[in-house]
């Protein structure tokens, strides 16, 4: 793994956490207990500083940046989907799932519980409201996130915390 020190300012990194070889954590970044970083994931914390709570997933190839001296904020147990690009995101709230290829952009806002679809783009200061589904380019809302979705996605998301657990321990590279 590659977690760096810049200017002084160094990564902090919560209990259980996985951080795959090839990705990057870089300056002003907290991840908190239990947080999934996949291959190729880039985390730079250069100039401004962002903080991921705890169990969340940063999927492969993710790109998460901040603005100078503003922070970029993704809550808990939140779900960034393969190759989805986290621009100084004001906040991306707890449970919110953004989708493979999405874009969230500059102070945009996603709420709690909140779905992007694959390929969406939330752009400039742009709020997906809690609970809500939202798709396209720009996103629109399309529908309301439903309990049986919770309860599936909860599940979906405590295997992200348990393979971060454990790939510390059990990933071995063969080749």
């Amino acid at each position: 793994m590659a977690i760096f020190e810049y200017k002084g300012m160094k990564p902090q990194i919560g209990p259980d956490c996985y951080i795959a070889e090839s990705a990057e954590v870089i300056g002003r970044v907290v991840l908190g207990e239990g947080v999934y970083v996949g291959p190729g994931a880039k985390i730079r914390g250069d100039y401004g500083k962002i903080e991921i709570g705890e169990g969340t997933a940063v999927e492969e190839n993710c790109v998460i940046h901040a603005r100078p001296e503003e922070t970029c904020r993704i809550g808990s147990r939140v779900t960034l989907g393969h190759m989805c690009m986290v621009h100084n995101a004001k906040l991306i709230d707890d449970y919110a799932v953004i989708g493979m290829g999405s874009i969230v952009s500059d102070w945009a806002t996603v709420g709690k519980w909140s779905v992007v679809a694959e390929g969406g783009l939330v752009k400039n200061r742009q709020a997906v409201p809690p609970g809500k589904i939202a798709a396209g380019s720009p996103v629109r809302v399309i529908g309301d996130v439903k309990e049986a979705y919770k309860k599936d996605w909860q599940r979906f998301k405590q295997l992200y915390v348990d393979i971060a657990a454990t790939y510390s321990t059990d990933l071995k590279r063969i080749g």
